[in-house]
């Protein structure tokens, strides 16, 4: 890990939000699963064109139909799956104030109830938007393929990323960005 740090650099941070920024930030999430980087702030861009000021909120993407949602280049689940997001948010089936003071594996729990919204999608909320330093995601390609190239590696198992990022352990998060910004570098 010290040798792909000094090839890259220090990673960027992530810096911890605001919960009044977390309903956008779960929008952006969604989003932008299994999309490249690029391709995921285009189709974003256009979706915050969609609102006044482009505030994002519950009640202004449950104002929108579906096709409007679609129209801005995202999949017809994920405009479902906003739809469900912004319903729930909007019913307080899921009190988003709430998620910074609870655990890693609650915060996961509530927000997996959220259609389209997987272990992944709310581990990387779980970083990027609280700003939790102890993450590692044991679904992430990204992640997997780095681990194969850094330890000369066929596979990788759960049990063996378990035992690879425990080492890292309490700052799992910020190893993580390291192996992604490795990848980027090649």
């Amino acid at each position: 890990m010290f040798e792909a740090l000094t090839k890259i650099g220090d990673p960027d941070l992530p810096t911890k939000r605001v919960p009044s920024e977390y309903f956008q930030a779960l929008c952006n999430e969604i989003i932008a699963q299994q999309l490249s980087g690029k391709v995921a702030d285009v189709i974003f861009g256009r979706f915050l064109s969609l609102f006044l000021n482009q505030e994002v909120t519950p009640k202004a993407i449950l104002n929108l139909t579906h096709d409007q949602l679609r129209g801005v280049g995202m999949s017809n689940s994920k405009a479902s799956f906003l739809h469900d997001l912004a319903q729930k948010v909007e019913t307080r089936q899921l009190e988003l104030e709430k998620l910074s003071g609870l655990t890693n594996q609650e915060v996961l729990t509530h927000l997996t109830k959220v259609k389209g919204i997987g272990p992944w999608t709310a581990e990387m909320f779980l970083m990027f938007t609280l700003g939790r330093s102890d993450l590692f995601s044991l679904g992430d390609q990204g992640l997997k393929n780095a681990i194969k190239r850094l330890y000369n590696l066929e596979t990788t198992t759960p049990e063996v990323l378990t035992t690879i990022s425990s080492k890292w352990s309490p700052y799992r998060t910020y190893a993580c960005l390291i192996l992604w910004k490795s990848l980027d570098n090649r």
